[in-house]
């Protein structure tokens, strides 16, 4: 499983930052993001009351490999920048299966590099 951190500058150019979690202990700062999952797929909620810090989602090694790709979902567009770190992070299987209930298959297949050079952070 893996987390995707979206960003877009003024100009529409998109950066991705990928934080792959494997399944171990609970993870603080995903139990308080699922305990306030919409009941229905795709179907949004506001919730004023709580505060997250996405930085806490993060290893505290922040190497990474990265290349220029396109978008998972649709309209998968082309030239993303992909930032993929290389220390997971972890959750549950009780995080993931909770998930799982409302977003059993939400991947793309791997795509092959045509071409692309992956690089790797120092």
């Amino acid at each position: 499983m893996a987390a995707h951190l979206v960003h877009a500058d003024d100009e529409g150019h998109l950066a991705v930052v990928t934080v792959p979690l494997r399944i171990g202990a609970s993870n603080a700062f995903l139990a308080s993001i699922w305990k306030n999952f919409p009941a229905e797929k795709e179907k949004s909620i506001e919730n004023t009351s709580v505060s997250v810090n996405v930085a806490d989602l993060l290893p505290s090694d922040h190497a990474y490999y990265t290349y220029v790709g396109s978008l998972t979902t649709p309209p998968c567009s082309e030239g993303v920048t992909w930032y993929i770190l290389k220390v997971p992070m972890q959750l549950s299987s009780e995080q993931v299966a909770t998930f799982a209930k409302l977003y059993p298959m939400n991947t793309r297949p791997i795509q092959p590099l045509n071409g692309r050079e992956v690089l790797t952070s120092k």
